[in-house]
């Protein structure tokens, strides 16, 4: 389905049923972004490698990425499926998967929240028709309570373990990895699992604990950058800069700031779930980047928390920053040059769907279409309502 951060997409095959589905989680997610702006700046400021390090202000990092984040994504995949009702009841379902979880529920969220609207909106057909005059309200209460309170009793007993596993396997993937020294290789699960927002999980539950035997022996390691590297993601949000979709480049540079200064990658995670392609991109970076670290000898000595290149210079040992730095370099560089490929230099970004949809609601206004030149934008005349995230969600940029 088309939202108003997703051109309708037509024909079939893979490719075309890959691109709903990006497209329909990043419509979950992109209306969201403000919510994770506030998350990264609370996170950057106030957690104890923060800014402006404060224990009572950092205690808003957990129960936000932990609980708000996901039920609000819950919440807009149920009012994508089933409206308003659609989005209480995603919103209930929800924090069945998030209660007790322990770690990041986005996955949870997205397809519990979108299945219980679903189930509603089935029931609200069958039901509609059979409710006598006066019992409606009564009906329409209950009956989203009912499915509510069980699809959260539903996810917490089987949606939260399944993502709970999904978590465990991505991190024994990377585990054998390592052990068979093929850490390029390992940006083939780590950056999908990132944009999965599986990020910490992998980072902190697996890579972090073996980062730290690794430098209690020699001093420094290459596994605490491994999911860390703030490089690929910066290539990705360049590339969307300069090429990508005209609606979302506004966005985009808050978005550097707080993912490449601040260190909070989940900002660029909506951005790659838009093209799903991208993801390519940020494998290719993160490689690049892995093996850079591996030819170098680079390393650092514990794990950097926020991923801010800050970060990264605060941990690198004595003589260690060509290394470092130049594996974040060429990630960003690789990752760019992929990803431009991937939006074929802005011939690709989607514009040309966006202008179509224009010119399709100037006629149906009874108006004349905007003429829109190659490199320019469309008129002012045209009330739009898909306008750039920047100007609905994010002061635009995890």
């Amino acid at each position: 389905m088309a939202t108003p951060y997703t051109p309708e997409v037509t024909g079939g095959g893979v490719k075309a049923t890959i691109q709903r589905v990006g497209g329909y989680l990043a419509g979950m997610v992109m209306p969201n972004i403000g919510a994770f702006i506030a998350w990264g700046l609370i996170t950057a400021l106030f957690i104890p490698t923060g800014w402006l390090p404060n224990k009572e202000f950092g205690a808003l990092v957990d129960p936000t990425i932990n609980m708000l984040l996901p039920i609000l994504i819950g919440y807009t995949g149920g009012r994508m499926v089933h409206g308003q009702r659609g989005a209480v009841v995603g919103a209930v379902a929800t924090i069945g998967v998030v209660v007790g979880a322990g770690i990041p529920m986005f996955l949870g969220a997205m397809i519990m929240g979108p299945a219980a609207a679903y189930v509603l909106k089935l029931v609200d057909g069958f039901i509609q028709e059979r409710t006598k005059a006066g019992f409606e309200m009564l009906v329409d209460n209950f009956s989203a309570g009912i499915i509510g309170a069980a699809a959260a009793i539903f996810g917490n007993w089987a949606i939260k373990p399944i993502v709970k596993h999904v978590t465990s396997w991505a991190g024994s993937g990377v585990e054998w990895l390592i052990h068979h020294h093929l850490l390029p290789l390992a940006s083939v699960l780590i950056e999908p699992a990132k944009v999965l927002f599986l990020n910490n999980a992998v980072n902190h539950g697996v890579l972090g604990p073996l980062g730290v035997a690794e430098a209690a022996k020699h001093g420094k390691s290459i596994l605490f950058m491994l999911e860390s590297n703030p490089g690929p993601g910066l290539g990705v949000l360049v590339a969307y800069l300069l090429f990508g979709p005209k609606r979302l480049r506004p966005s985009v540079p808050a978005a550097i700031v707080i993912q490449f200064l601040g260190g909070i990658h989940e900002i660029y995670f909506p951005y790659i779930l838009m093209k799903p392609r991208l993801i390519l991109a940020a494998m290719a970076g993160g490689a690049a980047g892995i093996g850079t670290f591996m030819i170098t000898g680079a390393g650092l000595v514990a794990t950097p928390a926020p991923g801010s290149i800050f970060a990264y210079a605060a941990e690198t040992p004595r003589g260690g920053y060509f290394g470092v730095f130049l594996g974040v370099l060429i990630a960003a560089g690789v990752s760019f040059a992929v990803g431009s490929v991937l939006l074929g230099f802005g011939k690709l970004a989607g514009d040309e769907e966006d202008e179509a949809e224009l010119e399709a609601e100037a006629a149906a206004a009874g108006e004349e279409p905007a003429v829109v030149t190659a490199g320019e934008e469309p008129a002012a005349t045209t009330t739009r309502t898909d306008e750039a995230p920047a100007t609905e969600t994010a002061p635009h940029g995890a």
